[in-house]
């Protein structure tokens, strides 16, 4: 008999059962049990696009004639739908086996009167997904059948009865309140470097979970059978829903299955019986029934943190401070775990790593929920992809609402080299300016698709006219503006969505739960809606469009223009342009005028983001400084934030430009530097701050110069380190003669009386430091000897700033 579930859909997957395939629902329900629901009622299907003046019933009789025993072509019907907005007429091929999609796509496509094979690359549980309007992390109801299943690890099991339909009342509430959380970290034996699974046990393995239980498993001697049998039982017995850990998509998971392959286990962590991990989609691992997240990809975007270690990280966004942790050397784990006298340092070492895991899971699954819940991605698919995939799941969603075909992926590799003019840059106003305005425009790009009908639907082809058009300037490009486009369509929603969000947030206090779910939820919006523009740039986007692209840009830098030409007309100095925001004198009156006019002649949102009670810019453009009303230093195109210098030439710059900003003091900021420059002189610098980190974008054998992070790597391959492409590559320079490249050396090898601290006096921290302190006429010879006696006040005296 069925019964009325209330449930959150987790993931979705399928299997092939007696020659058909089910979709598989994994769930919670409102009882907060663990449930899956059946659903064996769907079918995968591509579209054939027609060529024009094609007879359907022709081209449809060569289709069934196609059909296999294995999987029988079960339906050919023919559809009008659109097509990059065009009128099309297409068949819908329908088949019973997902996996024979592809076969019967490259026959399909050979037929005459075939223009196009459409939407064949799209996965059978995706499908279901965008078919049903179905969302990972909301809450739906249907009706379903209890049946007996054994090969799930779940409390129930659902055949379902009627279609999912969501469930209002609960929009609100947080997706993840009530789900458990585990967070792990694993440790390997390491004793000739990298570690290697064939040979190398897991020793250690750290696990958290947010009902505060921690746990930690330790190898005895070198045996890890034990370990990794201790591991699967206690997965099994905390039955988490999600699985955390950090870069545990390239390491943690791959090591442990290959561990338990060597000691001739399953790795069954999962909600279905003889199911391991294994990989999936965008790189990432699944594990069945559960939402394996990878932190690592959320940490990849944050601009300001350039080492993404997991101290680093996690030192950065609160969760524990650096110098609160231990951290030990991890090529000397075999080290650690070997001598009775240190093993201690490596179990509190795991236990710190796991536990600044399950603290940057608080801090990054709330918004990785929100952008499941908004894209329909599920929530481990949605951390590995790139924001391109999570932006084109929505539109594909969107596509389906629209009668629209989805265009294939075609990643020609012309279209990576393809360019055009970007956004503009004004010229800045060298010097020191006290008292200065920044103002954005809000979601510019996203603003410029929506007032043009920008998209690759409403571009018009040679020949072809509209009504009413609108053409970009400069570039020439026209777009019809008697239909809405397809992506303003989909813009048009997330802005409402955005400020109808924002607008509730006005309800609750800051920082109560509910203020806090939907800021994460305006920020899931603001995200995938910003990408939008850079999405049509994408070499493999499904709906490419440089044409579009080239056109927001021209609109933009017409709109930049025009504004500063309205701030000028007003009075006001303007210091500075970038793409979407102008630096101005900070004139109250004056500036809501300017914010006024521009509203309401122009039809564009501008606003003060912030200002600066004193910024400096440099003659190059992309590159200033700033201190806030409120006291933030802000530093912009400078080394301090770039990866390519070591920590100290980082640090060094960044503290120039605060003791600038904030004392007004030359004199001050020359004398930190020689201080600086004293320590490293007499070999009291730290040397973790001398490392310099490089990534390698390529494999070692595809490097034709030799830079020094290629240099050091190949050193660590012959120290039996693994080292490949993405690897980042920590190097210290040392003494002696050559090239620089030649001199470079891993950090973890080096004694600090082997630096070369002249290296970084001259290459690293008086050219940082000088990036700054130029301005203001320091030379590099005051700064390794002389003094100089001018303030920022007399500077300022001089510029007129």
């Amino acid at each position: 008999m069925p019964e009325d579930l209330t449930f959150q859909i987790l993931d979705v997957s399928y299997e092939v059962e007696a020659g058909r395939p089910v979709i598989e629902i994994w769930a919670r329900d409102d009882k907060g049990r663990r449930i899956v629901l059946l659903d064996d009622s769907f079918r995968p299907y591509f579209y054939a696009l027609l060529e024009e003046g094609q007879d359907p019933s022709a081209v449809s009789a060569a289709v069934r004639r196609l059909s296999k025993p294995r999987s029988p072509i079960t339906g050919v019907d023919l559809v009008e739908a659109r097509y990059f907005g065009r009128p099309v007429k297409a068949l819908r091929v329908q088949t019973v086996i997902p996996e024979t999609v592809r076969d019967y796509r490259e026959e399909v496509a050979k037929l005459p009167g075939v223009k196009e094979v459409l939407e064949a690359d799209v996965r059978f549980s995706i499908r279901y997904l965008i078919d049903k309007n179905l969302y990972p992390m909301r809450w739906y109801r249907a009706s379903g059948e209890r049946v007996q299943r054994n090969d799930f690890v779940v409390d129930a099991v659902y055949k379902l009865s009627s279609d999912l339909a969501e469930e209002p009342s609960l929009a609100d509430v947080d997706p993840l309140e009530g789900l458990r959380i585990m967070a792990f970290d694993i440790e390997a034996y390491n004793p000739q470097g990298s570690p290697n699974p064939s040979r190398d046990p897991v020793v250690v393995i750290g696990m958290a979970f947010n009902d505060g239980e921690k746990v930690q498993l330790q190898a005895k001697g070198h045996d890890d059978k034990d370990v990794l049998r201790e591991f699967v039982e206690l997965v099994r017995r905390k039955d988490p829903d999600i699985i955390v850990g950090y870069n545990q998509n390239s390491f943690d998971w791959p090591y442990l299955l290959e561990r338990a392959k060597v000691n001739g286990l399953k790795l069954e962590v999962g909600r279905k019986r003889g199911a391991e991990p294994s990989p999936s989609v965008f790189g990432h691992i699944s594990v069945q029934g559960r939402l394996n997240v990878d932190l690592y990809n959320f940490a990849e975007e944050i601009e300001e943190v350039k080492v993404k270690s997991l101290d680093e990280v996690a030192d950065y966004l609160g969760v524990m401070p650096k110098d609160k942790r231990v951290n030990i050397e991890w090529w000397k784990i075999a080290e650690y775990w070997d001598s009775p006298e240190r093993r201690g340092l490596l179990l509190a070492y795991n236990v710190d790593d796991v536990t600044s895991t399950l603290g940057l899971a608080y801090q990054f699954l709330p918004f990785g929920a929100q952008l499941s819940q908004i894209s329909g991605l599920p929530l481990d698919q949605v951390a590995a992809a790139s924001v391109a995939f999570r932006l084109e799941m929505r539109f594909m969603r969107e596509a389906r609402k629209l009668g629209e075909l989805v265009p294939n992926r075609k990643e020609e590799e012309a279209r990576a080299f393809e360019t055009y003019t970007g956004a503009i840059v004004l010229e800045p106003k060298p010097g020191v300016h006290k008292d200065v305005a920044v103002l954005d425009f809000a979601s510019m790009y996203p603003s410029i698709m929506v007032k043009y009908n920008v998209g690759p639907d409403t571009l018009l082809k040679e020949g072809e006219r509209c009504e009413r058009e609108n053409q970009a300037p400069g570039v020439g490009h026209r777009f019809c503006a008697d239909r809405p486009a397809f992506f303003r369509r989909v813009l048009e929603r997330f802005l409402k969505w955005r400020a109808e969000v924002k607008a509730a947030m006005k309800k609750y206090p800051g920082g109560s739960p509910q203020y806090r779910l939907l800021n994460e939820r305006q920020r899931a919006i603001k995200v995938l809606a910003n990408a939008s523009y850079g999405y049509m740039g994408w070499a493999a986007a499904r709906w490419y469009c440089k044409g579009c692209a080239e056109s927001v840009t021209a609109w933009g830098r017409e709109l930049i223009t025009k504004a500063v030409s309205i701030a000028r007309s007003l009075g006001l100095q303007v210091y500075y342009g970038d793409t979407d925001s102008l630096f101005v004198a900070n004139e109250p009156e004056k500036v809501s005028r300017l914010i006024e006019e521009i509203t309401k002649g122009l039809e564009f949102d501008i606003k003060v983001d912030k200002v600066y009670s004193r910024v400096f810019f440099t003659e190059a453009k992309k590159r200033y400084a700033g201190l806030t009303a409120d006291g933030k230093i802000d530093i912009v195109g400078f080394e301090a934030v770039r990866g390519d210098w070591s920590e100290l030439a980082k640090e060094t710059q960044a503290n120039v430009a605060e003791i600038v900003l904030r004392t007004g003091d030359v004199r001050k900021a020359i004398e930190y530097v020689k201080a600086v420059i004293n320590d490293l002189r007499s070999g009291k610098a730290n040397v973790e701050k001398l490392v310099i980190w490089k990534t390698l974008t390529k494999g070692l054998d595809e490097y034709e110069a030799e830079a020094p992070h290629v240099y050091a790597a190949r050193m660590m391959e012959k120290l039996g380190f693994k080292v490949d492409v993405g690897s980042k590559i920590g190097y210290v320079i040392v003494k002696g003669e050559g090239p620089v490249s030649r001199r470079a050396r891993p950090y973890f090898i080096v004694k600090p009386t082997e630096i070369d601290y002249n290296y970084y006096i001259d290459k690293q921290v008086v050219p940082a430091a000088l990036r700054i302190l130029e301005l203001f006429g320091v030379s590099e010879r005051e700064l390794k000897s002389g003094a100089r006696q001018a303030s920022l006040f007399d500077y300022l005296g001089k510029k007129g700033g």
